[in-house]
């Protein structure tokens, strides 16, 4: 498909998405959200595609929504009647990128708002040395959104979390590192070989088991009944041992070769 606000490519068993309104520092927008979940729908029914890499054009990730249509937005909500509706339930772009395949954000500069928050629910962050971080709603007198005030504390911390949300300051990558926000830092001509690494070392491995794990890391860490967990475990286990990776991860041991799952 041909995209505005997005570029696409794919390497090897990685499909990469590059967030492409460089003028706007990647300022989020309807049209790119719309983009990036109809572009991540087809790797995800994709067998080729094992994992789904994102990043930014230019000096910055994403610098937070784009606050075009804020003041008016403003305006029809300070009158008594009108306005925009008061909504129930959750954000489903954060259970559709739980429920994806791997998802590896290279943070190539400001990581700001929404730009953080939408890469809270991925796999792994891996950030450049000029990277910034922000959950930025304070600054805007509005609420963080996409579920972040439970991820990003499940991440850091209730206490870290606390600061950077009261406070709405910039994290620097190093300090990002030292909370575990991010898994690793590179310098910035690094970073996109060093994210593309771990995307492919991730996307070749049996992506039914790894889709199995990821369910199990969703739901397992919050569950309080240890009995429950194990038995998801099993279960699933149960179902891999039946895979025909399974018996490929066997006859690649015996035969002294590298495994090729997804065959």
């Amino acid at each position: 498909m041909e995209y505005s606000a997005i570029l696409t490519e794919t390497q090897g068993r990685v499909g990469i998405i590059r967030l492409n309104r460089p003028q706007k520092l990647n300022a989020w927008n309807s049209t790119m959200s719309e983009e990036i979940v109809s572009q991540m729908t087809e790797w995800n029914n994709d067998p080729a595609i094992g994992a789904i890499l994102m990043t930014g054009e230019g000096r910055a990730f994403c610098a937070g929504a784009d606050i075009d249509g804020f003041a008016e937005r403003a305006k029809a909500n300070a009158q008594s009647s009108g306005g925009e509706p008061i909504r129930r339930g959750g954000a489903s772009l954060t259970h559709f990128i739980r429920e994806s395949k791997p998802t590896i954000a290279a943070i190539n500069g400001y990581a700001v708002g929404v730009g953080l928050t939408m890469i809270l629910p991925f796999d792994i962050r891996i950030a450049s040395t000029n990277a910034f971080l922000s959950i930025r709603f304070i600054k805007m007198g509005l609420m963080p959104e996409l579920g972040s005030t439970r991820l990003l504390a499940d991440l850091i911390g209730l206490g870290p979390a606390t600061d950077m949300c009261l406070t709405g300051r910039m994290v620097p990558a190093d300090e990002a590192l030292a909370m575990g926000l991010v898994t690793a830092v590179t310098e910035p001509d690094d970073l996109e070989a060093t994210a593309l690494a771990k995307a492919n070392e991730i996307a070749n491995n049996p992506t039914q088991a790894v889709m199995m794990i990821k369910e199990l890391l969703r739901r397992n860490p919050t569950d309080p009944d240890l009995e429950a967990v194990m038995e998801r475990e099993n279960i699933r286990d149960q179902i891999a041992r039946r895979l025909p990776d399974h018996k490929e991860a066997i006859a690649a041991f015996k035969e002294k070769r590298q495994p090729n799952f997804n065959a």
